[in-house]
């Protein structure tokens, strides 16, 4: 199956010749290996495995650094990296506040947000879009959506729900094809960010705001008909839309005062500030087995204000930060004493959400693939285990991966989170997860804590 959330092997190559180095693609130098977090941190003795897995990925040249945030309970989380933020010269070591671009692991965050707004009364999981979208209101299907634009008008209203789950019908320019995808790029339903050089091209055709961009949306065929199918999508992105509807505020601003302020989610942006900028990780291109540098830090897009909040790829966080968002899930939606939502309201948010006959079959490895045999179902913005898997995860278990590498989940029945950041295209180059899981659950085997944690 295609795995749709990350960029193809096809496009990385054209991202790559973007950057116009001007020089042959060739394989940086490994840079010094150290766990980057104060000498006798506990972390170091807790996971040895995942340790000694980290500085293997460095030291094999396969990145410069990682970042993990392991979290068991509400014991302090334990934070490891090995490496460096990027193979640039005079660049810091890795660590628990270094910025990461988490590209679809802003979904989660949306689709969290606008669960409080259901919490609040001011969404309804079943209302129609159309409610808050007028232009919604009368959808046309592609009927060959890989070679046409023929349609036919829809017979189902796009709802709330269909937007968290990606079963509204809509597209995405990363899975579109042919005629389908001119359109999404003519439109400038583009919603990501890659690099400066990219950014001047996609700038151009792309609106401005979450209005503009959700009503253009509106007018693209869709992929099929509302409620039958898992597609992935926009629909977050247009979420952002809806947020700013039903709470009378920006995107950014429910963001920031309704989560990231009461969370101390200080490293959180849509935008980085130019004095944070040198905590930015580079973002690198793998073409085969070589990576170079595609979002140079200094350089980095993120550093712009973009078009408008990209509710689908839009953050880059630090992983301190990521693990405060899934440890106030883990906690039924208190963090520190400060409760943001309620515990039914993360239940439902964690819980399957799709409508009725609908099923997900997984798209990536950083996604808890069903490929691998969990059987998975789809809740607000992320993906979540249905049943639970003898000796690992727990029914319940939500989280969702990134283009650039990025995995996080929580285990809301055992207690456990954990959250990796990187940054390459394509995100599934290594099998980060599969290894990484391994040697969590080597490491809390050997340690006797939070039995058989498996994801």
């Amino acid at each position: 199956m295609t795995r749709a959330h990350w960029i193809s092997t096809g496009v990385i190559a054209a991202l790559a010749a973007t950057a116009a180095l001007g020089q042959a693609q060739r394989q940086a130098a490994p840079g010094p290996i150290a766990v980057t977090e104060r000498a006798g941190d506990p972390a170091r003795a807790a996971l040895p495995s995942v340790e000694r897995l980290f500085d293997g990925y460095v030291r094999d040249n396969k990145m410069p650094g990682i970042v993990g945030a392991f979290g068991l309970g509400d014991r302090p989380t334990l934070f490891l990296a090995s490496g460096k933020i990027g193979d640039e010269p005079g660049r810091p070591f890795a660590d628990a506040d270094s910025l990461w671009r988490v590209y679809s692991m802003t979904k989660p965050i949306t689709g969290m947000a606008a669960m409080m707004l259901v919490e609040d009364g001011r969404l309804n999981l079943d209302d129609p879009l159309s409610k808050y979208i007028p232009a919604f209101k009368t959808m046309t299907v592609a009927t060959s959506p890989d070679t046409s634009l023929a349609t036919r008008p829809a017979t189902t209203p796009i709802t709330i729900r269909m937007l968290l789950t990606h079963t509204a019908g809509l597209g995405y320019s990363i899975n579109v094809k042919g005629p389908l995808l001119k359109e999404y790029e003519q439109r400038g339903v583009l919603p990501m960010s890659v690099n400066a050089q990219m950014e001047t091209q996609m700038a151009k055709v792309r609106p401005t705001s979450l209005e503009d961009f959700a009503n253009r949306a509106a007018t693209l065929p869709l992929v099929a008909e509302p409620g039958t199918k898992w597609s992935y999508s926009i629909g977050l992105d247009v979420m952002g839309r809806v947020i700013e509807v039903a709470s009378g505020m920006s995107f950014e601003r429910f963001l920031q005062t309704r989560m990231f302020a009461p969370l101390k989610m200080t490293s959180t942006f849509f935008m980085v500030p130019q004095d944070q900028v040198k905590r930015l990780a580079t973002n690198y291109a793998f073409v085969g087995d070589n990576r170079t540098p595609l979002d140079p830090a200094a350089t980095s897009v993120f550093a712009e204000r973009p078009s408008f909040p990209y509710g689908g790829a839009g953050l880059v966080m630090s992983a301190r930060d990521y693990d405060r968002f899934l440890h106030m899930l883990q906690d039924g939606g208190t963090l520190g004493g400060v409760r943001v939502m309620k515990p039914e309201t993360v239940a439902l948010g964690m819980s399957n959400l799709m409508p009725k006959g609908v099923s997900f079959g997984g798209i990536g490895t950083g996604t808890g693939a069903a490929a691998a045999g969990n059987a998975m179902g789809f809740g607000a913005g992320g993906s979540v285990y249905l049943a639970d898997v003898p000796g690992g995860a727990s029914k319940g278990t939500y989280g969702w991966g990134g283009a650039a590498g990025t995995f996080a989940w929580v285990d809301p029945v055992r207690h456990v989170r954990s959250t990796v950041m990187v940054n390459y295209f394509p995100g599934e180059k290594w099998p980060l997860r599969k290894e990484v899981v391994g040697a969590l659950v080597a490491d809390v085997a050997r340690s006797g804590s939070a039995g058989g944690v498996r994801r």
